[in-house]
């Protein structure tokens, strides 16, 4: 591979928004696997595509685990079927959840809106029987 098509440390923090710190925690975790040259690090455009489904998996709920698990049935032998359909899967059960988890802070929200009404009312109400 050219150096050309490899990424320094710094560069990929500034490319993904990411710390140094956050490149070497998934290098630790086996998500990521940079070339070493002596205390350097260099990335391959396979180390960016998977910073990139990590950060997405991140977003979407994902625990580390389950993108390892993803990323590893990339080499499977089926045109990656087997990593689509299990992405799938997961991704449909993360969307059930985030959708409960909307539905509850909805409720919660509205909820804190009624008692921010009372409240309102209620500071007026005293107020105005305060002043008389």
């Amino acid at each position: 591979m050219s150096t050309d098509e490899m990424m320094t440390i710094r560069e990929m923090c500034e490319a993904f928004e990411v710390t140094p710190r956050t490149l070497r925690f998934y290098e630790a975790k086996e998500l990521i696997f940079p070339l070493r040259e002596g205390q350097k690090r260099l990335y391959s455009k396979r180390d960016r595509a998977r910073l990139k489904l990590i950060l997405r998996g991140k977003r979407f709920g994902f625990s580390l685990e389950e993108i390892r698990q993803l990323l590893d049935l990339y080499h499977m032998g089926d045109s990656q079927q087997t990593q689509l359909e299990r992405t799938y899967d997961l991704a449909r059960q993360h969307l059930a959840d985030m959708e409960a988890q909307k539905a509850e802070l909805e409720q919660a929200i509205g909820e804190l809106k009624e008692q921010m009404a009372w409240g309102e009312r209620e500071i007026a109400r005293r107020r105005t029987s305060g002043a008389a």
